[in-house]
């Protein structure tokens, strides 16, 4: 399958502001389930990558960088999965489990930058204390820009690739490769929420957990709203996080307004 200089290029952008995204601009653009459609938009299937990259999204919700290890990188892995699924047929779950590999070239285009970027650090703290800020500005523009390039580069030459070879790779494969791809495509998606919830979990949320686990079994075993189950669970949840940040925005107010003065 081929494609044109103007996709080739959507693509290099889309993925030199996502990576920049990610640890710079922090607008979530970055994110699988918002790059999966755009770049599936660019190769000519928006339906695909939107189904990959909420698929790739499961697995990485989990993820989070702690100092300088970094995790499996989301950007890399969501477009390579949205690559895989759009020009060689990958079913969502085995596409997601072809990218990792790719995520991991993502991880360590991170840690060769950190490294990179280390001694520079020393000219960052030059600058400060000659009050110098745009010497600092040009050491960020600086790093942000070799970040989208190395990133771009990467999914350049993979996607090129798989352009050209991806379906007569993926006819090679033998069913019962794509199926184990598929099973452990699906399976991640549970370690990513198991993570999530290592990480976040109290006992003050158990209750809302039982109580979204047994309405999404409910809502999903009903037929006419099995589609849509997902959207209006997320729709459920906005409004109890609403409510509850409501909730505690006015007790604060009352605990600041309150005093001697009106006899409380």
């Amino acid at each position: 399958m081929d494609y044109s200089i103007i996709q080739v290029l959507l693509v290099f952008v889309v993925t030199f502001i996502a990576a920049i995204d990610q640890f710079s601009f922090l607008e979530s653009f970055y994110q699988p389930i918002v790059i999966g459609p755009l770049i599936g938009a660019i190769l000519g299937d928006v339906n695909s990558g939107l189904v990959v990259g909420a698929t790739y999204q499961l697995l990485t919700i989990g993820n989070m960088p702690v100092g300088g290890a970094q995790p499996p990188n989301a950007v890399i892995g969501g477009i390579m999965a949205t690559v895989f699924a759009v020009t060689s047929g990958f079913e969502p779950g085995a596409a997601a489990a072809a990218a990792i590999p790719f995520a991991l070239l993502g991880q360590y285009g991170v840690t060769f930058l950190f490294t990179l970027m280390s001694p520079l650090m020393a000219k960052a703290d030059s600058y400060a204390r000659e009050a110098n800020p745009k010497g600092i500005v040009k050491l960020n523009y600086f790093a942000m820009a070799l970040l989208g390039t190395i990133f771009g580069i990467i999914v350049l030459i993979f996607f090129l690739a798989g352009a050209r070879y991806g379906k007569i790779i993926a006819d090679a494969i033998p069913e019962w490769l794509m199926n184990g791809l598929g099973a452990a495509g699906g399976m991640m998606r549970y370690v990513g929420f198991a993570i999530l919830l290592k990480v976040m979990i109290s006992k003050d949320l158990w209750g809302f957990y039982f109580a979204g686990f047994a309405l999404a079994v409910i809502v999903a075993a009903t037929g006419k709203l099995g589609g849509s189950a997902l959207l209006l669970l997320a729709l459920i949840g906005f409004a109890i996080a609403f409510w509850d940040y409501q909730i505690h925005t006015k007790l604060k107010d009352v605990e600041i307004s309150g005093g001697d003065q009106d006899g409380i």
